[in-house]
């Protein structure tokens, strides 16, 4: 027996909600300039709310969005946020009651994968969540960054207005791509490029070659002391740059290490493999630092999340299943190049659902989760017949922060 329910959150419960999850990272409730940009951001029956006596006590929302699988199938996904129950009410399976809700309210709207980023690692894993990406964080000393080649197309800063509709077009081609990207919704936009006071907007610069735009840099720079002896280094921020071949990508890199009267270049939640150190004479100038867990993944339908990946070639294996959350998805499942179907026969490695969403996109080999037993194995070949399979050339990415 609970002492609280969930409901869905309509309009008027939007902002108390909001408040109640920025109380919970310890943050004071958002000021009504910035509140009519995050309004826009609610979108009807994706936001729930724990209720006590009518008193809201935890919320959770997730945005409508989709994601790129290995094999370039895109499914959709469901983009978790503003998950937060009040400090009061912890541990008394409020968040619990919360997950279970929105998790089967998934199941009903079609979302085949959720996704989030967790503020604490080991909440989400009970949920059936799985780290399933990675990122890193770039910082570039300028006065060391010679680049070894120069920009060969034509980069421009172009104003906010038409950055905005060049940056989405793009994106909407470019990203998909990539395994691990997902759809970013209207509202997204909105609240990454639009501040609510004009001198903290971004700016965005556009590479293109032959009349044609190919790629975008969206960025910020935070002015420091232009005496060094300050410590306080005028530093380019790296926000947001996605293009569609590897000259502009490069072009788009050397404009942003090219800018003037900038002391350091640095990027968060940048792809692990992303070779920018190459680009310069002096590798060391380019320091990697905070590789850290990206991407949270949960496989809501794991029958159809299976299928629509694709596999190499290799021996099919028997893989079991066990989710205590959705437990329609409990089961063992043939992979095969050839694709995967449901079987009653007995399995030959058996993880959680949280274990297999890490796996799902390639980034964690069976092998080393078998290692390191986060999986039974069965049969003691399974793990290297699943790792053959589910192989990508790529690492996934993300790239979007929400």
């Amino acid at each position: 027996m609970t002492d609280h329910d969930i409901r869905v959150l309509d309009d008027s419960q939007y902002r108390a909600a909001h408040t109640l999850f920025r109380s919970t990272l310890h943050h004071p409730p958002t000021n009504d300039d910035a509140w009519k940009f995050i309004r826009e951001s609610y979108e009807p029956g994706r936001a729930l709310g724990a209720f006590a006596e009518d008193e809201l006590i935890g919320t959770v929302q997730a945005f409508p969005s989709r994601m790129a699988v290995p094999g370039g199938a895109v499914v959709p996904h469901a983009a978790v946020s503003r998950v937060g129950v009040r400090s009061d009410w912890t541990r008394r399976g409020v968040l619990s009651a919360l997950q279970r809700a929105q998790l089967r309210s998934f199941v009903e709207s079609g979302d085949v994968v959720a996704t989030l980023r967790a503020t604490e690692s080991l909440i989400y894993g009970r949920f059936g969540y799985g780290v399933a990406s990675r990122y890193r964080t770039v910082r570039v000393d300028r006065s060391r960054a010679v680049p070894r080649t120069r920009i060969a197309g034509r980069v421009r800063l172009v104003d906010l207005e038409a950055g905005e509709r060049i940056a989405r077009s793009l994106y909407e081609e470019v990203a998909p791509r990539r395994v691990g990207t997902i759809g970013r919704w209207p509202a997204w936009w909105s609240m990454n490029l639009h501040r609510p006071t004009p001198e903290d907007n971004p700016r965005i610069a556009v590479r293109s070659s032959a009349g044609q735009d190919d790629g975008f840099l969206v960025y910020k720079v935070k002015p420091g002391a232009h005496d060094v002896s300050e410590k306080k280094p005028t530093t380019l921020e790296v926000v947001d740059l996605w293009a569609r071949t590897p000259e502009a990508w490069a072009d788009l890199w050397l404009f942003a290490l090219g800018v003037d009267l900038v002391a350091e270049v640095v990027a968060f939640g940048r792809p692990v493999d992303e070779p920018v150190e190459w680009l310069l004479g002096d590798r060391r100038a380019c320091k990697s630092f905070g590789e850290e867990d990206e991407t949270w993944l949960r496989l809501v339908d794991v029958p159809a999340a299976l299928g629509a990946r694709t596999y190499r070639d290799g021996v099919p294996v028997l893989i079991g299943v066990r989710d205590t959350y959705l437990p329609d998805n409990t089961g063992t499942y043939r992979v095969s190049a050839d694709g995967v179907s449901r079987v009653s026969d007995a399995p030959e490695v058996v993880l959680d659902v949280d274990t297999l969403a890490s796996t799902y996109l390639g980034d964690v080999s069976f092998s080393t989760l078998a290692a390191t037993r986060r999986l039974d194995v069965v049969e003691p070949d399974a793990p290297a017949r699943a790792d053959a399979l589910f192989a990508v050339s790529e690492t996934p990415w993300c790239g979007t922060y929400f």
